[in-house]
């Protein structure tokens, strides 16, 4: 409930929103300043903002794919298979038994896992419907995986400079370790040019597998009707990229798309930090948190490991 009338309310978020579109305010802050200003003004335009700030993301995507060659999207996307692969399966293995350990509903369970292991609150909204989850279920998962997304987008460049990680270390550790599309991208951001590139696209691929894991969780939990579409905005962002490559007429105006896209995943972190409020909080279950944090933990230390190994 908001504390502040509609009018202040409204005057902060665009205030907010122009800060952040004139590049004043990093992705980093962009999340806090969202998430702030739900807390303590209240957002009273939040089912809009929340419509706007996953179209916002995907244009943003989209865009970034401009300034990217097919041929280094092709290569990132081949040189991560494997370990893709492999976080994912531990991720949800590892998850589930972290789950049964800390006595969380079967399915509440598989949407922690699920949104830690692939993309996070995409691939819970679109598994919760292939396992019949109670909207509650959708409320705590997609919750808890909010709040480490924050927590992954603020530490990671600390660690990853702390480790002396290199640009595409970073990069490929960002799109394993972190959630969301969104997060992920701002933190590489944060990194540099070079992390931006291999993060974007590692998470990309790393989406697709949202697909088969809705058909496997349809099959685990007896519901033969669940369906996965494929993410077209992933589609759009390779066609982009394939034009910038084959069309050098175009480089004068691609070149512009990046630092455009950029604005734009500032502009939708704060939209989605401010799609949080005290109710929300308030209903998060501490054993599927748990679950969620110490899940997150090891997927982090895990998929660092094995980019340091391979």
């Amino acid at each position: 409930m908001a504390r502040f009338s509609e009018k202040i309310s409204l005057f902060f978020l665009v205030l907010s929103l122009f800060a952040i579109a004139s590049g004043l305010i990093n992705f980093s802050f962009s999340l806090i300043l969202g998430f702030f200003y739900a807390i303590v003004l209240g957002n009273p335009y939040q089912l809009k903002t929340q419509w706007a700030s996953g179209h916002i993301l995907k244009i943003s995507i989209v865009l970034m794919g401009f300034g990217l060659n097919i041929q280094e999207i092709a290569e990132t996307a081949r040189s991560s298979f494997w370990i893709t692969i492999i976080t994912i399966s531990f991720a949800m293995t590892a998850g589930l038994i972290l789950g049964r350990l800390f006595n969380v509903d079967s399915r509440l369970s598989f949407l922690v896992s699920g949104g830690t292991a692939i993309c996070g609150g995409s691939a819970i909204a679109a598994l919760a419907p292939a396992i019949k989850a109670r909207p509650t279920h959708l409320l705590i998962s997609i919750s808890i995986v909010f709040l480490l997304n924050a927590a992954g987008l603020l530490a990671y460049p600390y660690i990853g400079e702390w480790l002396e990680l290199s640009q595409s270390e970073f990069g490929l550790w960002a799109a394993l370790g972190i959630h969301d599309t969104s997060s992920v991208v701002g933190a590489a951001a944060e990194y540099g040019e070079e992390s931006l590139k291999v993060a974007t696209t590692t998470k990309l691929a790393r989406a697709l597998w949202i697909i088969p894991l809705v058909f496997i969780a349809g099959y685990a939990f007896r519901h033969e009707q669940s369906k996965s579409k494929l993410p077209v905005f992933i589609l759009f962002f390779v066609g982009a990229s394939l034009i910038a490559s084959f069309v050098p007429s175009i480089s004068t105006i691609s070149s512009y798309a990046p630092v455009i896209a950029k604005r734009g995943m500032a502009i939708s972190l704060f939209l989605i930090g401010s799609g949080f409020n005290q109710q929300t909080l308030k209903e998060i279950e501490s054993s599927a948190f748990w679950q969620g944090l110490l899940l997150w933990i090891l997927v982090s230390v895990s998929a660092l490991a094995l980019i340091k190994w391979l």
